[in-house]
């Protein structure tokens, strides 16, 4: 899922889509709002245990986006990867208090080490040359630790997903069925396909295709 990037005519409403939405238990989390219309929509598929480790997640992506994100110095990107790396190094018990998304990422503490790829993911797209090679591989590994956190025993059908989900032009073929824990990861491969189609889209279709697999999983 890209992120910054917001088509005009064709961004989804999440609030087309609001006639299932609504039958849902809705994140209560001030931080929810700060998470870009996509995320809020697969998010609204995440059963009520699942949804804070899929929060926490994305709202984590989200925050390291915007610390990296093009314009800021890059030695002040580093220092502020630096402490988050220092944070997920630790166990949760030893992390500070004050930092809600900290207080929200303990939920990952047995899977803190996935989180930790990311940021050194991050380091690596802005003062390394890899094209952000190393920062793919590692939130596609962060969606697999996610499914094991969730107890979802489909890691191949999940790094496949996954993969179409952080690389769409790569995607071919239909996507495997996920277990419910994991079926905003499916909201969010159609999300990404359809804006990796550069405007090519059926609004209407896209909504179908949400509900579809919202409700049977593909």
């Amino acid at each position: 899922m890209g992120y910054g990037r917001r088509g005009s005519a064709g961004l989804i409403d999440v609030r087309a889509i609001g006639v299932r939405a609504c039958c849902m238990s809705q994140p209560t989390s001030p931080d929810y709002t700060t998470l870009d219309a996509p995320a809020r929509l697969a998010l609204a598929y995440a059963p009520a245990h699942a949804r804070p480790a899929w929060e926490a997640l994305l709202l984590f992506e989200r925050r390291l986006a915007d610390t990296a994100r093009p314009g800021r110095d890059p030695m002040m990107i580093q220092l502020r990867l630096a402490w988050w790396r220092d944070r997920l190094g630790e166990p949760a018990s030893a992390w500070p208090k004050g930092e809600p998304l900290l207080a929200r990422l303990t939920v990952w503490d047995s899977a803190r080490g996935a989180l930790e790829e990311i940021v050194n993911g991050w380091e690596a797209s802005v003062v390394g040359d890899d094209g952000g090679v190393e920062l793919a591989s590692a939130r596609i590994a962060a969606y697999v630790a996610l499914g094991r956190l969730l107890d979802v025993s489909a890691d191949a059908a999940v790094r496949t997903v996954a993969s179409d989900v952080v690389r769409p032009e790569t995607a071919q073929g239909p996507a495997p069925r996920l277990p419910r824990p994991m079926r905003p990861l499916s909201i969010l491969r159609v999300l990404s396909m359809r804006e990796a189609r550069h405007g090519r889209h059926s609004p209407v279709l896209d909504i179908l295709r949400i509900l579809r697999i919202g409700v049977l999983g593909r």
